[in-house]
């Protein structure tokens, strides 16, 4: 195969200062969206209910009493995975700024755009991640990774 000549033939390594601002601008928006999602989160197991249950029977009570303690329990465990991807994308703004972002992390390759775009925060590109999630008894021989 042939060169072109006068142009070496060179990988790209990492994205442009304009492409990093437009994937700034779309961790930006997210990051918005999920402070608010976990402040919604935040609030509803931590104030107490408003429509409150003392003048019904004594046997509803108990359960609407169990009901919320098990939606304060999951309420509390959707926060903490909202706090886990905030933390994911203010290391992607990070990235950014170091301009690293967009390069796998496994294979120093550039993660393509459109994930990047659906999956800002990510790390790996999908090949990776491929390899990352599959057991290792599984890799040899699976024609789904080929």
């Amino acid at each position: 195969m042939k060169k072109a000549a006068g142009k070496p033939s060179q990988e790209k390594n990492r994205y442009s200062d304009e492409e990093l601002e437009e994937f700034k601008q779309i961790i930006l928006k997210k990051l918005e969206k999920a402070r608010n999602d976990l402040k919604l989160l935040t609030e509803s197991y931590t104030t107490g209910n408003e429509h409150d249950t003392n003048d019904t029977s004594p046997t509803f009570k108990i359960l609407e009493e169990g009901y919320q303690v098990f939606s304060k329990e999951e309420n509390s465990k959707f926060a903490s995975r909202q706090e886990k991807f905030i933390k994911s994308l203010e290391n992607a703004l990070i990235r950014i700024e170091n301009k690293t972002y967009g390069i796998c992390r496994v294979t120093g390759k550039l993660i393509p755009k459109d994930r990047l775009r659906s999956v800002p925060h990510a790390t790996l590109s999908i090949e990776a991640k491929r390899v990352q999630t599959v057991p290792p008894t599984a890799r040899p021989s699976d024609p789904d990774l080929e």
